[in-house]
């Protein structure tokens, strides 16, 4: 399973709410949605985040058994 918790703890340690991030990243509320349920969001998302925030996938995403 597809966790965004990672990218939850990194929001906080910035101060950036969901809806602030969001308008950065430029997601679809929708999209945004996904991210805050752990569903699927497409890997071009997670680039844009990754550019975004300046951070590494693994700040984003975890897997978990």
């Amino acid at each position: 399973m597809i966790t965004y918790k990672p990218l939850r703890h990194l929001l906080i340690e910035r101060d950036l709410a969901k809806t602030e991030f969001a308008k950065m990243v430029g997601l679809a509320p929708g999209t945004a949605s996904k991210l805050w349920k752990d569903d699927y969001v497409a890997l071009e998302v997670i680039d844009r985040i990754c550019e975004v925030l300046d951070c590494e996938i693994s700040d984003v995403v975890q897997r978990v058994k």
